[in-house]
């Protein structure tokens, strides 16, 4: 999911428009991790940019998005970027993350 919120709308108030921005993240997660897993792979991992505009997007953490969200909700922005990608990983063996 690549998308430009607008916040802007003349019937529908603005703290609105942003909860609906967390709804349709959290939706496209959950609807990408209920598809199935390609072979040879464990679980969904999701990258995630969120920024005022496309160019300025920098690298979050998943569960940041809806601090992100929350902090262009503060600032009052007319509109921010967010990209989450999905991609099929394979979790790490214990024994190697041990020897670190």
């Amino acid at each position: 999911m690549k998308k430009t919120f607008v916040i802007s709308h003349p019937k529908i108030k603005t703290a609105r428009l942003f909860e609906a921005a967390k709804h349709d993240a959290k939706k496209y997660i959950k609807r990408e991790r209920n598809k199935k897993l390609p072979a040879g792979t464990d679980y969904w991992d999701f990258d995630c940019k969120y920024g005022h505009t496309e160019q300025e997007a920098k690298v979050i953490h998943m569960g940041d998005i809806g601090k992100c969200i929350d902090e262009a909700e503060k600032l009052n922005l007319e509109s921010f970027y967010l990209e989450i990608m999905a991609r099929a990983s394979v979790r790490g063996s214990k024994s190697s993350e041990l020897d670190d």
